[in-house]
Order: structure tokens, then sequence, then C-alpha cells
């Protein structure tokens, strides 16, 4: 599949980034919501895919092009897999530092196995006129007790990847951290498919 511009229904500037970065080899034209004055999309979803698809759907048929969204989050098996679809909510004003301070909060009663997290992400491409494709990623890995780094965003301080070598995403290299991370796995797929 052949395009040249792409809408990235997000008004996150992390995700932006990313995924833009992704893309760059493809020289396809990213642009973000905000670049063509698009609303945000009410996540009323119950799941990452729900809500994905919302996003890019509903813009998709706002501004008549092809539309990329991201619904991801952080899943603590501890916490019955929270805040997970509503990671970014559970983050008060969206401030993922005093995010942070809840859930290590919410974990400091708890032993170092009941810190197994993951992150999930799911992308949903919308294209007028046509099915909505979906594309998922995951990387599992642990809560530490405190932050480190402070790289990427969200709860990257947090998070140390099982496949790592104990640094959590916070002070992992932007490509390092594309190579495993949940949405890099899902863009990875995403690729795959546009390159088919």
């Amino acid at each position: 599949m052949k395009i040249e511009k792409l809408v990235v229904a997000s008004h996150n500037q992390g995700k932006i980034k990313e995924i833009r970065d992704m893309l760059k080899p493809l020289e396809i034209t990213v642009l973000a919501a905000a670049d063509l004055e698009l609303p945000d999309v009410e996540e009323t979803g119950t799941t990452f895919e729900e809500n994905a698809r919302l996003k890019a759907e509903g813009l998709s048929k706002l501004c008549g092009l092809p539309c990329l969204a991201d619904d991801s989050g952080l899943c603590v098996d501890a916490l019955g897999g929270r805040p997970g679809v509503y990671s970014a909510r559970y983050a008060p004003d969206r401030n993922f530092d005093k995010g942070m301070e809840m859930l290590l909060g919410e974990l400091s009663a708890t032993g170092d196995k009941a810190r197994k997290a993951h992150f999930s992400c799911v992308l949903a491409f919308a294209v007028p006129g046509s099915e909505t494709k979906i594309f998922e990623g995951r990387v599992d890995g642990r809560i530490a007790n405190e932050k480190h780094g402070s790289g990427g965003f969200g709860y990257d301080p947090l998070f140390i990847p099982d496949e790592g070598d104990g640094r959590s995403f916070g002070e992992f290299g932007k490509e390092e951290k594309n190579a495993i991370s949940h949405r890099g796995r899902a863009l990875k797929k995403f690729l795959d498919c546009l390159n088919n």
C-alpha cells in the first residue's frame, strides 16, 4: 500500500515524535491532529483496540486522509492490569511525575514479585473507504522501586523491560527503545503491512 500523507490521531507529542521517527524512512508526510486543527477524540472504549479505532476512524472521516491512532498503556499485574487503558487519566492532570508517585505508592506494600508489568499498544489504521487495520505490540517487564532516567515519556522511568540490561525505558536512547518497545513492535507490523 502506497500512501504519501498520514495523520497521527493524537495530541500527545511524545507519541507523535516516536511515530514520526519510525516512519521517516518511508518518506511519508506525517501530520499531527493539531496540524489540521482536528479535535481530540474522547476515549470511551474499554479496550486499547476500541479507543484506537475510535480515534483513527473519527479523524479519518473528519479530514478525509489516512489516520493512524495509538492507544497504549501500562498494565501492572498486582493492580489487576491497572492503569491499563486509563494510563494517561491515572496521572492527575496528565502529570506523569505525580502518576508515577501514585503508582509507587500503590505498589509500596507489595514485594518484588508483584511488580510484573507490561506495556501494551494497539495501532488502528483507518483509510477512507477501507476496512480499519489493527496492529498490536507488547513488551513485558517490571516496575522499578524508583524512577531512573529522564528519557522517553509517560511511565518510562519506572518500566524495566525484561529484554534489556536492567535499565528503565527512561534510560534508553530513542532507537534502542523503539527496537523493543510496545509501540515499536506495533509500528513494525504496520510498516510490514505498508511494504506488502
